[in-house]
């Protein structure tokens, strides 16, 4: 009998271990990992090259953001990791607390913005390390079809960050 009952203490035991990290584990996959084609709507992806921006107009005119496109409503509240470069708004010189998130580097600042559902407004409440915003990285959180103007461009996106990992897929990182 003593036996018995020192065999479920042990099994209760390692069930309040395991309970948790199966948790943990179906809470990892609830989390949609997301490339920035699948923030554009099917029906519209062909208006867009394989950068996500439109046809350029190289009529010689001050290039503006194009508003081409929709956003997918159906991914509103999802959880998300997305990779993408960023573009600093507010912080400090040790963390960034609302950045834009952007397909790849540079966008925003030496050419027109991507279209809105082609930039991601991130406000990131505990602060990203400066340091790991140089290089592309992923973000996670929940991501809101919500619009925002800001001074740089207009967003189809917001994520309310919960979360910075490196990137290690090697998408950018390739030699063409």
């Amino acid at each position: 009998m003593k036996t018995v009952k020192s065999l479920l203490c042990g099994l209760l035991l390692s069930l309040t271990v395991l309970v948790p990290q199966l948790a943990m584990a179906q809470e990892e996959s609830d989390v949609l990992t997301l490339d920035w084609i699948d923030l554009i709507p099917e029906s519209e992806r062909n208006q867009f090259d394989a950068m996500g921006m439109p046809a350029i107009d190289h009529s010689g005119g001050v290039m503006e953001q194009s508003k081409v496109g929709t956003v997918r409503q159906e991914l509103n509240g999802s959880q998300v990791k997305i990779p993408g470069f960023v573009i600093p708004l507010e912080g400090d010189e040790d963390s960034v607390t609302e950045f834009l998130l952007v397909p790849y580097f540079g966008a925003c600042i030496h050419v027109p913005p991507p279209p809105p559902n082609q930039i991601i407004y991130v406000k990131f409440k505990e602060g990203a390390p400066v340091h790991r915003l140089w290089d592309v990285i992923y973000v996670v959180g929940t991501l809101k079809t919500e619009t925002i103007d800001s001074e740089l461009a207009q967003t189809g996106y917001l994520i309310e960050g919960v979360d910075i990992e490196d990137y290690d897929d090697g998408y950018y990182d390739r030699d063409e």
